[in-house]
């Protein structure tokens, strides 16, 4: 029945998968887990769209410096900023594995993207991850004038983990008081790793890219004491008051182990007065947004994500 309702393009993406051997990335180390999937999600990607001027940069961090990667769009600056978080459960993918995201949301948007390459587990555990994705929004805010960028006007995103992220970098601003942003872009983001315990876990547990047993490893790599696991700088949705965060785009997939929980964020949300669209891209599996070369509906997710980033800039 599952099979039926997946869209074509996805199912014929997983066979091929499956005749090829790609190997769950729970059997794999770390350092082998980034070697199979760093190239195949660079290869699925698409084609990388021109922009004005790619330019790559190391800024201070926390633990000495942070690579970036700025994305330039078309015209006359200051143009607003998007910093961006790539996904990969917080241990594998990098500035190369969603350059072809960041180039589309550039162009789309017409806004600079600042990709972070912030720190992977498990040679950094949590907190190194939000510490490094915070400290790069606020060097965005505070440099937004050199790399063409309007200050006023700076929006957080990212996928899966780098969603999670960009949920908690909002928490962050919130609570320390800056930087200010003005939009979130979550596209099916983590946001509760102290349970599995929901029907998109145990529907979709088995058989697409994310699994559970994926998550189990990703969470395992991340997070070294279990007690972390309900901190809400991990966990979003166990934060006590979702109120005086940005505007918020959540997107996610019907075959996708995080519908569920990224579903009662963008709930959690709306109670808490915040402005929210959600969209459930149906029939879509974990990393659709990523695999633009294989599933047209990507392309629809970009899209979206590009006109409402433009809708939040210009208010």
């Amino acid at each position: 029945m599952a099979a039926r309702r997946l869209d074509p393009q996805i199912a014929a993406l997983l066979q091929q998968m499956q005749r090829q051997g790609v190997p769950p990335v729970h059997t794999l180390t770390p350092i082998q887990a980034r070697e199979s999937r760093n190239s195949l999600f660079v290869k699925l990607g698409g084609p990388p769209e021109a922009v004005a001027k790619v330019e790559d940069l190391n800024i201070p961090g926390p633990a000495g410096h942070i690579p970036i990667r700025i994305y330039t769009p078309q015209g006359s600056g200051p143009f607003p900023v998007l910093v961006y978080f790539h996904g990969g459960g917080w241990v594998i993918c990098n500035l190369d594995t969603h350059d072809s995201i960041c180039r589309s949301l550039a162009n789309g948007a017409s806004c600079v993207v600042v990709s972070v390459d912030y720190r992977l587990a498990p040679e950094h555990k949590f907190p190194a991850a939000i510490d490094d994705a915070y400290a790069a929004t606020q060097w965005v805010a505070d440099n937004a004038s050199p790399i063409e960028g309007d200050p006023t006007h700076i929006a957080v995103g990212g996928d899966s983990a780098g969603g999670n992220l960009a949920a908690v970098v909002c928490l962050m601003a919130r609570d320390r008081g800056g930087p200010s942003l003005v939009y979130q872009l979550l596209v099916y983001p983590v946001t509760n790793l102290s349970s599995f315990d929901t029907d998109s876990y145990r529907e979709h547990g088995e058989g697409y890219i994310l699994t559970k047993d994926g998550m189990d490893y990703y969470r395992g790599h991340y997070v070294a004491h279990e007690d972390e696991l309900r901190n809400p700088y991990a966990s979003p949705l166990l934060a006590q008051k979702l109120s005086g965060l940005p505007p918020a785009l959540v997107i996610t997939a019907e075959f996708d182990v995080l519908t569920d929980e990224a579903e009662a964020y963008a709930k959690r949300l709306k109670q808490a007065g915040i402005p929210v669209t959600y969209t459930r891209y149906r029939g879509m599996i974990h990393a659709f947004f990523s695999l633009a070369a294989a599933v047209s509906r990507a392309r629809d997710a970009m899209d979206q994500a590009a006109a409402a980033l433009r809708s939040a800039f210009v208010k």
